[in-house]
């Protein structure tokens, strides 16, 4: 079968670093067109900051309005890489002109907006998704990996992480009011929101927290505290997904998931995003790319043998405790379900719906922060 032919809207330091390197190694998907504004650059010193579609990819072809991109039949997959202001808009003519789509995150400004993108993906037949990469972390595969084989037991409490000290691109936050879509619940916070949804599903209620630490008196959060607590048989766990940018620490704490059998400590990031920023737009197929340091491997501390190979039994604490490899982190792992379901081979493995549930609990989270209050999902 003749590869997925995409078509990518926008041509900057998304597109470079976060998929790009992913949709290239895939035999199933070739780059067939760019939606890139800029005209193509007579000289060297016209040509925008990451770059030009034409001289990166001369074989494709490149559009400058929405209405020729959209007229291309040939496109089967648009993949849309703009301001996340605009992702509704591109989303929604995607649909309405017969393309599948993958949407950068955060998915849309509001889950109203997510909903009617939902309901029209489902009119039209295609196959609406999220970049939600998150998931493909070498951490994140580990954790899940012990909690899918019984390592952890039942989880009674998960304390998710994305901290980022100083992030430079806050900078430019100099607003005080605040507009949906704003902040780094919707920057960072969708990420790690999606983590505790796909591992633990929807909450019965949601705490925020929400603060602004990057020095000036804002309604837009930097840093948050989002508490989700559940009901029924998990009655007993209590999740929080956090971000700071104020943490003074080598290596960041990601993961603190203590169950009835383990826990799991987990500091230090996915190497993904650093090694594909310093190679932007080129394939992810290096055999080391998304390998861990084994410095930042995380601690599993069970009751039980889990792995006689890797943990040892601790005399003092009767526990068996060991630094667990993490798992190869696979970005790619995204587009090659992408693909397979467009082929109808898969289930699509990120669904517009759970990207919906992680914008309501961002609208909870600030609701309960003007309140003051828990308030129930709804």
């Amino acid at each position: 079968m003749a590869p997925i032919k995409v078509g990518i809207v926008g041509y900057g330091f998304a597109t470079k670093c976060f998929h790009l390197p992913y949709i290239l190694p895939n035999p199933d998907l070739e780059v067939y067109a760019f939606l890139q504004r800029a005209a193509a650059p007579s000289e060297p010193s016209q040509t925008p900051r990451w770059g030009h579609c034409t001289i990166d990819f001369p074989q494709a072809k490149h559009y400058r309005t929405t209405d020729e991109f959209y007229a291309d039949d040939q496109i089967e997959l648009v993949v849309i890489c703009t301001s996340s202001t605009a992702h509704y808009e591109f989303a929604e003519k995607a649909l309405l002109a017969g393309k599948h789509v993958v949407v950068e995150k955060p998915f849309v400004t509001s889950s109203a907006e997510a909903d009617r993108l939902i309901a029209l993906a489902k009119e039209r037949g295609k196959i609406l998704t999220v970049f939600h990469n998150r998931r493909f972390d070498s951490d994140f595969r580990t954790l899940h990996h012990l909690m899918s084989h019984g390592a952890l037991g039942d989880v009674l409490q998960a304390d998710i992480h994305f901290d980022y000290p100083d992030p430079t691109w806050i900078s430019g936050w100099t607003s005080k009011e605040y507009i949906p879509g704003e902040g780094m619940t919707f920057g960072l916070g969708t990420h790690t929101l999606d983590q505790a949804l796909y591992l633990f599903g929807r909450p019965a209620s949601v705490t925020g927290f929400l603060r602004s630490n990057r020095g000036i008196d804002s309604e837009i959060d930097d840093t948050f505290i989002i508490i989700l607590q559940y009901s029924g048989k998990q009655k007993n766990l209590l999740v929080t997904v956090k971000t700071a940018i104020v943490t003074h620490m080598k290596d960041q704490l990601r993961f603190f998931v203590r169950g009835t059998k383990g826990t799991y400590l987990k500091f230090g990031t996915c190497p993904q995003e650093s090694q594909a920023i310093a190679a932007p737009g080129q394939p992810a197929t290096s055999p080391e790319f998304g390998v861990e340091d084994e410095r930042i491997w995380g601690t599993l501390t069970t009751t039980t043998e889990f792995d006689p190979e890797i943990q040892h039994f601790d005399e003092e604490s009767k526990k068996y405790i060991g630094k667990y490899p993490s798992l190869k982190g696979w970005y790619r792992g995204y587009y090659e379900n992408v693909s397979a379901a467009i082929r109808g081979r898969e289930e699509i493995f990120v669904k517009p719906d759970t990207a919906r549930d992680g914008l309501r609990i961002i609208e909870l989270a600030r609701e309960s922060q003007e309140k003051g209050c828990t308030v129930p999902w709804s």
